[in-house]
């Protein structure tokens, strides 16, 4: 279908690149997004993806690494009743080499309760979050590839005037492919075209 036909994106001025449906916008177009993120989303379904980049957390061991970002990521949200459903054995990407020493990657499966931008607690979403971090150690550096896909909306988000409150409406209905896909697709695809972006070449 138009709305969910694939394209590779530049990210990071091309220095890396992904693939992922050409529905989720580039929020930098609407908004101001930190230089260490490129955020995409999709307002007709209230589904994000993020790509970031941050310095390597050499204290987190590389098994379990993506469950201890999304851990990170939901007090740093402010979410509640984190549960991290499902993680990953940790794999090398021999695509993802930089002299000779392969990216490592795990990857996590989590639910949250959290609130849109400003909003409080009482407007809460439920949300199943998709994260991959792919650790490029010969750079220092941790990338985070992470996807939020609604599963319950509150009435009182103001997601629900975009999409509606209530139990999101699956993929599959709306004709497109569903966010656990659009994660697996943005990880397998995702490339580093210029090493230098990461200051230590």
């Amino acid at each position: 279908m138009p709305e969910d036909f694939h394209l590779e994106r530049p990210l990071f001025g091309g220095a890396l690149a992904s693939t992922f449906p050409q529905r989720f916008q580039d929020v930098s177009n609407i908004r101001e997004v930190p230089d260490h993120q490129e955020v995409f989303v999709d307002p007709s379904r209230d589904e994000s993806l993020i790509f970031e980049i941050l310095e390597l957390k050499e204290e987190v061991g590389d098994d379990g690494s993506a469950s201890w970002f999304l851990q990170d990521l939901a007090s740093e949200q402010e979410a509640e009743g984190c549960v991290v459903i499902e993680q990953s054995a940790v794999t090398e990407a021999p695509g993802l080499c930089y002299r000779s020493t392969p990216a490592v990657i795990t990857t996590a499966v989590g639910q949250m309760a959290i609130s849109k931008g400003r909003q409080g607690r009482e407007a809460q979403n439920v949300v199943r979050v998709y994260i991959a971090n792919v650790r490029l150690k010969e750079v220092n550096t941790d990338i985070l590839i992470s996807a939020y896909e609604p599963i319950r909306i509150n009435p009182l988000s103001e997601s629900a005037t975009a999409v509606g409150a209530g139990a999101a409406t699956p993929a599959e209905l709306s004709g497109c492919t569903p966010m656990v896909e659009v994660f697996k697709l943005a990880l397998s695809t995702f490339k580093v075209n210029n090493w230098g972006l990461f200051g230590s070449v």
